[in-house]
């Protein structure tokens, strides 16, 4: 049964799953007015959430210090934090599952290869811990905008950040992660099955039989593949926030 909290809404078995980065907003770019138009039109339809692999500072820089009461479900990191209706719910830790030996291996070996890498730019901060993850970022997070779009342009010319997942995986074939290529200019590293999926558990008992996601990496390697893909959600691949509001329009003549 749906839970009486989203009663007010058309279609209260339904809800929108959204990426952010290059899905609601341009890639590190701010939501536009039209999103969020779009979206306050969307939660008189259904529920509405977003979910990436950010954490929530950066994903506020993105939609708004307003976020958390823009969206019914927040998911930073893929859901290790999230929030229901503005309240945190129960949190888990990256650093708590693999260990800190592990952990430290993994770092070591990630900055000795950066170091070796023969890139155009190197800027700063190539590994940055978060909750359920960490980031690795071959040119470092601190780039400048001009930076993240020529080395996006390099990188899939040379293929950098997918011949270091492979790199990783040879080297930590026991350690039980995935590794997710997203953004411009990084990749996640997390657990198995702490992809995006992991917020679904986050709906459990909510009585959704709609579950609808948005992502514009919904492509195998990508960090939307696999919720794109699970058996219980319906999956929109798009390219940019103008296909996402148009996808909409389709859906919920908004």
């Amino acid at each position: 049964m749906t839970s009486a909290d989203w009663s007010d809404r058309e279609f209260p078995n339904t809800i929108c799953l959204f990426d952010v980065d290059g899905t609601l907003t341009p890639a590190r770019g701010v939501i536009s007015d039209e999103m969020r138009k779009t979206l306050e039109d969307l939660r008189k339809k259904c529920v509405v959430g977003f979910v990436g692999g950010s954490d929530l500072p950066k994903q506020k820089e993105q939609l708004g210090a307003e976020a958390l009461s823009m969206f019914d479900f927040c998911f930073s990191e893929n859901g290790l934090t999230a929030f229901r209706r503005g309240v945190k719910l129960p949190e888990n830790s990256f650093i708590q599952h693999l260990g800190e030996s592990r952990y430290a291996a993994l770092v070591n070996f990630c900055l000795r290869y950066i170091a070796d890498l023969d890139i155009p730019q190197k800027r700063g901060t190539f590994v940055e811990f978060r909750q359920g993850m960490v980031n690795i970022s071959p040119i470092g997070r601190n780039c400048s905008r001009e930076e993240r779009n020529n080395y996006e342009t390099y990188d899939l010319q040379h293929g950098i950040r997918q011949k270091f997942v492979e790199a990783l995986e040879k080297e930590f074939p026991d350690y039980g992660l995935k590794y997710s290529i997203g953004g411009q200019i990084s990749f996640d590293v997390f657990p198995i099955g702490w992809d995006k999926t992991y917020c679904l558990r986050h709906l459990e008992g909510e009585g959704f039989t709609t579950i609808h996601f948005f992502g514009d990496k919904a492509f195998k390697g990508g960090n939307d593949w696999e919720i794109y893909n699970d058996e219980s959600v319906t999956g929109h691949s798009i390219k940019n926030p103008d296909e996402t509001r148009a996808e909409l329009k389709k859906l919920f003549d908004i």
